[in-house]
């Protein structure tokens, strides 16, 4: 039989080198936390296309932790009544959602609806 790299001449020995207890450090940490349950709240997440971005970046819109919230819930109570295409209003704030997706498409202050008018949307949820 050949040894692996003069040391090891077999895959116990390997094995029992490098993944016995002894070796393993143990840090005690453990997250109760499942990868699926990681994986959804990650979906659940609301988005910003590229375009909405630099709308938030040239209107200088800065949410809160508490704006995306409600914008989150918002959203899902539109996905809860079917609606594609929903305009969310936090405060003074307006977001044009692709709600199948999670995705703000554009936002906006209240400086810039002053005309009150939104195209292309099939429902509106106020938060």
């Amino acid at each position: 039989m050949n040894p692996i790299s003069n040391k090891f001449s077999s895959i116990e020995q390997v094995t029992n080198q490098y993944l016995s207890q002894n070796n393993v450090e143990n840090t005690g940490k453990t997250s109760a936390v499942s990868f699926e349950e990681v994986l959804k709240k990650q979906q659940d997440k609301v988005k910003f296309s590229k375009h909405a971005m630099q709308r938030m970046e040239s209107r200088n819109i800065n949410l809160s932790d508490e704006q995306s919230t409600r914008l989150e819930n918002g959203v899902k109570e539109a996905d809860s009544k079917g609606i594609n295409e929903s305009l969310v209003l936090v405060d003074s704030l307006a977001f044009i959602v692709n709600v199948p997706n999670k995705t703000v498409i554009t936002a906006m202050d209240q400086t810039e609806t002053q005309t009150n008018i939104f195209t292309n949307i099939d429902g509106a949820v106020i938060m």
